[in-house]
């Protein structure tokens, strides 16, 4: 089992390296599927994902946006078509991925860079554009994505030690790249063990359960520590008064791989309202 990320800025040949790694592992190749999967399951409106995650909000709107939620829910949705894969690979392309999955030994995320000159060019050509108006498109989608990455992750993307391998496509063609990849691949380092897999599938579980206390209860005033362990859950920290702490229990429940729920849950109290003499 092996899950390759694949980023690239604006520009690039992102996409069509994933569907030829893909193709080699016989595997599905999957990106914005991400988003369908967490507005289906856990009830967020995928027009509101997407405007989240494709569109460069204001700085007031970024200030006042709780993304937490949303973030869970990608998160989360990510790690059950993961699971659904069983022991098969699975190829993710978009510009989210790296940073929804942590460095788990059988995780390869993979940064294309490509020289100024090459991404205009490209961008010319895919976009109808003149050369002046393709290089504000690539900073104004840079510039973008940063932001998008800082608001949900607080990482920056163009921070090299967030990827385990940085390839110049100025450099190699797509064909060398992949082979680059698949012979990583096959390196001890990213051998899924009995260890990581646990790990994973401790990390997928536990990610679940947070997206749908997410959706279940007030978030901005949830305080709540989720840990998974071969299927015994344990939850802890603060809900609302008005957030029933046996309503939270049954919803985990009812979520395929839990055998067991242990909860060290305080309620506290609305502060927000006071009764003056």
């Amino acid at each position: 089992m092996a899950i390759i990320t694949i980023y690239q800025g604006a520009s690039g040949s992102g996409e069509e390296l994933a569907g030829a790694l893909a193709q080699s592992l016989g595997c599905r190749c999957i990106s914005r599927e991400v988003l369908v999967e967490a507005s289906l399951r856990y009830g967020i409106p995928e027009a509101k994902l997407s405007k989240i995650v494709e569109r460069e909000p204001n700085w007031w709107s970024r200030f006042m946006e709780n993304l937490q939620p949303y973030r869970i829910a990608l998160q989360a949705a990510f790690c059950q078509i993961v699971v659904s894969e069983g022991q098969e690979n699975l190829v993710y392309h978009g510009h989210l991925g790296h940073e929804l999955l942590p460095d788990y030994k059988h995780v390869l995320k993979v940064l294309l860079t490509a020289p100024m000159e090459r991404r205009v060019e490209q961008v010319k050509a895919r976009q109808g554009l003149g050369d002046a108006a393709a290089r504000k498109f690539i900073d104004e989608t840079d510039k973008a994505r940063s932001h998008r990455l800082m608001g949900m992750f607080g990482v920056d993307w163009r921070d090299a030690s967030r990827f385990d391998l940085v390839v110049n496509l100025g450099r190699m063609s797509l064909n060398t790249i992949k082979h680059l990849i698949l012979e990583t691949l096959r390196q001890p380092d990213y051998q899924i063990t009995p260890g990581s897999k646990q790990a994973f599938e401790d990390f997928a579980l536990a990610s679940q359960v947070r997206a749908v206390l997410a959706m279940s209860a007030d978030s901005t005033r949830t305080r709540l520590d989720v840990k998974a362990s071969a299927g015994n859950v344990a939850v802890s920290g603060s809900i609302p008064s008005w957030v029933s702490e046996e309503t939270l229990v049954t919803k985990i429940k009812t979520i395929p791989g839990v055998k067991d729920v242990q909860t060290d849950i305080v309620n506290v109290p609305d502060l927000g309202v006071v009764d003056w003499p």
